[in-house]
């Protein structure tokens, strides 16, 4: 027990405990969106009050207009990051979020005129907010994590992502079972209830301490060593010269969003790698099946009371995988389970095609309805937890660890603009695609799935375990050997998870799956020079 109450103790003083418990609900904001409008958008009295049909196409450009909010959110607070700081900008990006679901509830509120204008105001308000969340938290939080434990710190955080998501999903269905679909109550509660969320990180945010590394970047020397002390300890001004000796080298490279965007700029090629993982994640289709959940059970054969708690706990088992995504994205490394996670995908959208075949013509093959839903189920929750542990995290990691610290915020938020863009796609296509393409539109899943995968085996050096600068070396590396085929590059050394050898005796660098997955709590790993 004192074992216990001594680890306690030291997670309450320590300040890194602090910005991943912090960072972890700020993200929860992201899914508790997802996990909300999924019943929203069925609910009578919402598709009334905003006077739309429920198969209208309007239904999805509620949903979607929200992720163009997002993009351009992640500029906006990106830009404040670095001219404010990082803890102002996330200050402001919850109070935008704030406000933004404090409009969404009192639409159509004992009014009608207007109601469907003010519910898109306040989605794209909240849009802002929690794409600011999303572009500066992921920057913040790596800029304050252990090179060796960048992936967990932000695995854990979007563990959180998926508690908001359940939460939101779970309030929701208790308030549609106890209230019914007619009562506006059912689908305003989830709303106000998100709330609790910025409310309570924006009294949390003034007891965090602001980056050290964006305090010299602002030549803030002595605000940067008294951050990290605060943070490291004793070890806070070897970590100050570290630091330091890393400015030195990107001192006066100012980079803008359209320097990243030229191909001969420096920075083209880690744009190019962060552009195509949004892109590739959302080709998952998974930003679908959070959204629309119940309808994708609904393809299965279910019944739409069923769907809902089928729904309810394919969110659950959701959330508790998520435990293997930060037990493995530092150990294994994020390539392998980008990789490994597009081929259980395909596969996995392959069979619910089948079972989505079988199950709307059961009847004329003389088989029980009950076989490919029971099976179809089965499937999408190993693929949930597929795309959990493979996709959600790593697209997000990935960007916050191959840019300068001048061009960081940038690219986390071009990271943002791209997945905001291609969500709004994937949703607003979703339910069109539905009433077209049937089950057949796991099949586009598949394919898509298989590409993704491609891709990242071909293009995606590996960044865990290697330093920002060391990150920054591949892509320098393959500046000069004119080619961006990972094994190509490096004599293919970035196709490779290292990590620094737990042997005290040893200086080098050993493939990561020869580190034991889980080390006693107190270990050290040396850092890598």
């Amino acid at each position: 027990m004192s074992f216990i109450a001594d680890h306690i103790r030291a997670a309450y003083h320590d300040k890194q405990t602090h910005v991943v418990l912090f960072s972890s609900t700020a993200i929860a904001l992201y899914g508790y969106d997802q996990g909300m409008m999924s019943l929203i958008n069925v609910n009578y009295d919402y598709l009334r009050t905003m006077g739309i049909a429920k198969d209208s196409p309007v239904v999805g450009i509620i949903v979607a207009v929200y992720y163009l909010g997002c993009a351009v959110g992640s500029v906006l607070f990106s830009k404040l990051a670095d001219n404010l700081g990082r803890k102002k900008s996330i200050f402001l990006c919850l109070a935008t979020a704030s406000l933004g679901n404090l409009i969404m509830f009192i639409s159509g509120l004992g009014y009608s005129k207007g109601a469907l204008a003010v519910m898109l105001a306040g989605r794209v308000i909240m849009g802002l907010g929690v794409g600011g969340v999303d572009a500066v938290i992921p920057t913040y939080s790596s800029e304050l994590s252990q090179d060796e434990a960048r992936g967990k710190a932000l695995a854990q955080e979007f563990q959180s992502n998926i508690f908001g998501l359940l939460m939101a999903f779970g309030i929701n269905l208790g308030g549609t079972i106890a209230l019914g679909k007619w009562s506006q109550w059912a689908w305003r509660t989830p709303i106000i209830v998100m709330q609790v969320y910025p409310v309570l990180l924006m009294a949390f945010i003034e007891h965090l301490p602001e980056s050290p590394r964006w305090f010299i970047y602002k030549g803030r020397q002595t605000d940067a060593q008294a951050a990290l002390n605060d943070i490291y300890g004793n070890e806070g001004d070897t970590k100050l010269d570290e630091l330091l000796d890393a400015h030195e080298k990107e001192k006066g490279q100012h980079v803008g969003y359209f320097d990243m965007l030229k191909p001969s700029h420096p920075q083209f090629h880690p744009t190019v790698v962060t552009v195509m993982g949004q892109i590739n994640q959302a080709a998952t289709g998974y930003g679908a099946v959070s959204v629309y959940g119940p309808q994708i059970f609904g393809l299965l054969g279910f019944s739409i009371r069923a769907s809902e708690f089928l729904t309810l706990g394919n969110y659950t088992s959701y959330f508790f995988l998520m435990t293997g995504a930060w037990l493995l994205i530092d150990v294994l490394g994020r390539r392998k389970l980008l990789i490994h996670g597009s081929i259980l995908l395909s596969t996995c959208f392959l069979l619910l095609a089948l079972c989505g075949g079988l199950s709307q013509h059961a009847s004329h093959l003389s088989i029980p309805d009950i076989i490919p839903g029971t099976v179809g189920t089965v499937v999408l929750f190993v693929a949930t937890g597929a795309f959990g542990i493979g996709w959600l995290t790593t697209v997000w990691l990935i960007p916050t660890e191959i840019y300068p610290t001048t061009a960081r915020s940038q690219g986390t938020a071009i990271s943002v603009i791209v997945w905001g863009l291609a969500n709004f796609g994937i949703t607003f296509l979703t339910p069109v695609m539905f009433n077209n393409l049937s089950y057949f539109i796991f099949v586009v899943f598949a394919g898509s799935n298989a590409l993704a995968g491609l891709w990242t085996w071909l293009y995606l050096p590996e960044t865990g375990g290697r330093s920002f600068e060391e990150n920054q070396r591949f892509f320098r590396a393959a500046e000069e050997e004119g080619s961006w085929r990972v094994s190509k590059v490096c004599g293919g050394e970035f196709g490779i998870m290292k990590y620094p050898d737990p042997d005290p005796e040893s200086d080098g660098l050993i493939d990561a799956e020869r580190v034991p997955l889980l080390r006693r709590v107190g270990d050290q790993l040396p850092s890598v020079e």
